[in-house]
């Protein structure tokens, strides 16, 4: 998708998902979307609730076992 940028943070541990997905989206414009996978338990919890404080849309997106993959949208920030 052309709208869309992909971060593969598997093998990363927290806080490196959150800390790498802030920085591609802080590159990103706005209205474009970050796909970020990563296999750390504790991403399938703070990569939603970072990217909501931050005002930005979050979705969960289906991804192989073991892997959460979430739909990051750049928004403006309130």
């Amino acid at each position: 998708m052309a709208d869309e940028t992909i971060l593969d943070a598997r093998g990363l541990r927290c806080p490196l998902p959150v800390i790498r997905m802030e920085a591609a989206l802080r590159r990103l414009a706005v209205g474009k979307a970050l796909r970020i996978m990563a296999d750390d338990p504790v991403a399938a919890v703070d990569i939603p609730h970072f990217a909501r404080e931050a005002g930005w849309r979050c979705d969960r997106a289906p991804g192989p076992e073991g892997v959460c993959v979430f739909l990051v949208t750049r928004d403006e920030k309130p």
